[in-house]
């Protein structure tokens, strides 16, 4: 379930994917329920590939989620993330997970742990688990391969350039 739920930076909230169009993927906001693109300049990431630190080997955010939703029986966080101090929130972490890196797991991270939790289990998303891979899943992949392809056609009138300007000694230092 977890990778049709997506984090885009720089808007609030998480997302539901709903359908894949030209060049963008449909999305859904879980806090509003509004649809809307997102493009390829989006940074888009699931929540099916975030791991958080730990002192040993890294753990999938699913199971942290699992975890946090066994020690609150799967209702709203306990603690407000906003109004919490940052020793508050990480002695509630380590009871979520005990072993985190204190050093790298940062409050802001917790906060945003315990908001994103807050968003599914109001939106009524209880089932943490990853899914296999599906088509929503190869939608959100092919869309990141998206942003990082440079264009094509920049490079060729690039290049163009170049020999023109070689042949012709334009841009050449005069003597």
């Amino acid at each position: 379930m977890l990778r049709d739920i997506l984090s885009i930076t720089g808007k609030p909230g998480l997302y539901k994917l709903v359908s894949r169009g030209n060049n963008m993927l449909i999305v859904e906001s879980l806090l509003d329920g509004k649809r809307m693109p997102t493009y390829a300049r989006d940074k888009i990431v699931s929540l099916g590939e975030i791991s958080m630190y730990t002192m040993g080997d890294d753990i999938a955010l699913n199971q942290v989620l699992i975890n946090l939703g066994e020690k609150e029986n799967y209702k709203l966080a306990t603690i407000d993330p906003k109004k919490a101090d940052n020793d508050q929130l990480r002695n509630y972490f380590g009871e979520v997970l005990p072993d985190f890196d204190r050093d790298r797991v940062y409050p802001s991270d917790i906060r945003k742990l315990i908001q994103w939790y807050n968003i599914l289990i109001n939106a009524g998303i209880t089932d943490f688990t990853i899914n296999e891979e599906g088509d929503e899943v190869a939608a959100i992949e092919e869309h990141k391969q998206e942003t990082k392809k440079p264009a094509p056609k920049a490079q060729v009138k690039t290049q163009k350039a170049a020999a023109s300007s070689a042949r012709t000694g334009v841009g050449a230092k005069k003597g």
